[in-house]
């Protein structure tokens, strides 16, 4: 079984295990499938974590974005081929196709980068070409140098203090030395320290995180599909200054569902001016950054 199948499974599951999940979130859900129109909001409704699989097809995904009222951000993994997802994009041949199918649809380019060694598969003038870069955290390098995939169930922490450190600083290292524009998955934790969240996620920690998300423009994910981050960082983030993006990150047809999205952006009080948008040319990510470190 493949990294990319384990993981989309996983992720196409939790809806089986939402409980779980939902001692982590408030418990009130806005309506389903919100337009621009009736979400409340005074911005269009813009899901930047959806991808393709066998079910959600481009043509299927265009047809939940009319029916929803939701533009749709189409991802795909891409990185070093130590990577096994179905689909890895790789090189610049295989950017460009991936680009060619998109063109002319009515949704926005990205990519889901897989570790931080991803920008040297491409040439800067290929991911330019992209409307945006998002990455997360949930592959974690452990010390021996083993990839640990945070969203795999049967994870264990021996030390949920150390882990807890390395694993913000990683965040950090993420957003810092990657040219991205999104942070994606932003606090989830292993299914073992779920019930612990708000106790390991203290304020410094949280703080780091938002520190260099402001420092590099890099917006910060509302994921749907987790309910994550809970309110109390989102206020810590938008007290900094931070900029948002909502996602879903479901696969199958709740993909562009952004209920916990809109529950949070109302709490907030955000407006325009606080949600992500895709650079012009010229002034993307991987055009402007200047990366810190060496890629690993």
């Amino acid at each position: 079984m493949s990294n990319a199948l384990s993981r989309r499974e996983f992720i196409a599951g939790t809806t089986a295990f939402a409980g779980t999940f939902s001692l982590l979130a408030p418990q009130t859900f806005a309506a389903e499938g919100s337009s621009p129109a009736a979400s409340g909001l005074d911005f269009p409704l813009v899901d930047y974590h959806a991808h393709l699989d066998e079910v959600i097809t481009l043509e299927k995904a265009l047809e939940l974005s009319k029916e929803r009222g939701v533009k749709f951000g189409i991802v795909e993994h891409a990185g070093t081929k130590e990577n096994k997802y179905r689909n890895l994009i790789s090189d610049d041949a295989g950017m460009k196709r991936y680009l060619a199918m998109l063109e002319g649809k009515p949704v926005y380019k990205g990519i889901q980068a897989e570790g931080l060694d991803w920008p040297t598969c491409f040439s800067k003038e290929v991911v330019a070409q992209l409307d945006y870069v998002l990455s997360d955290a949930l592959t974690f390098p452990e010390k021996d140098g083993r990839r640990v995939e945070l969203w795999r169930p049967s994870v264990k922490i021996e030390d949920k203090q150390d882990f807890m450190d390395r694993y913000t600083d990683f965040n950090v290292q993420v957003i810092a030395r990657e040219p991205i524009d999104i942070i994606a998955n932003p606090t989830f934790l292993p299914n073992v320290l779920q019930s612990q969240h708000d106790a390991l996620w203290t304020p410094a920690r949280m703080k780091k995180i938002i520190d260099a998300a402001v420092k590099y423009n890099v917006a910060i994910e509302i994921n749907s599909n987790y309910r994550l981050p809970r309110l109390n960082f989102l206020k810590l983030a938008k007290e900094a200054g931070a900029r948002f993006s909502f996602g879903s990150n479901i696969h199958g047809l709740d993909v562009g569902k952004l209920d916990y999205c809109t529950e949070m952006a109302k709490a907030l009080g955000l407006k325009r001016a606080d949600i992500f948008s895709p650079a012009p040319p010229g002034k993307k990510p991987i055009e402007i950054r200047k990366l810190e470190g060496p890629a690993k």
